[in-house]
């Protein structure tokens, strides 16, 4: 390797965008709120794939309730509330979904609000 792809090399590291807390949240449940919506629109066929992305949407909210209720967490105590009823209704709704009782579509509108609140877009929130 040449001196001068070495130091394209490093410099493209460096150069790799540094995440905030906020925004690894934001991933995530993005990436887990699309794959929520893709296996929803799959079907039967897309069974597997729902139950897979399921799994991952209650760990994640099982985490943010774990979070939340930590009393060192940083958040005002009325939005740890409201997080951790979320992570409830979240748990309890899936058992639903998986039993063919409920729908997928609260668990999608759940989080993308909760992904409008990290990017800012919040109903208070003025650009």
């Amino acid at each position: 390797m040449s001196t001068s792809s070495l130091a394209q090399t490093a410099y493209q590291q460096i150069a790799a965008p540094i995440r905030t807390a906020r925004g690894t949240e934001y991933e995530i449940l993005a990436r887990i709120t699309h794959s929520l919506k893709k296996a929803n629109l799959s079907g039967k066929a897309g069974f597997p794939d729902l139950v897979s992305a399921l799994h991952d949407n209650r760990q994640l909210w099982s985490t943010f309730a774990v979070d939340v209720a930590d009393p060192q967490n940083g958040l005002p105590q009325d939005l740890r509330a409201k997080i951790f009823f979320l992570a409830e209704f979240t748990i309890a709704h899936t058992s639903k979904i998986l039993s063919g009782s409920a729908k997928v579509a609260p668990l999608i509108e759940i989080n993308t609000a909760i992904m409008a609140g990290l990017r800012g877009q919040g109903q208070g929130h003025k650009p």
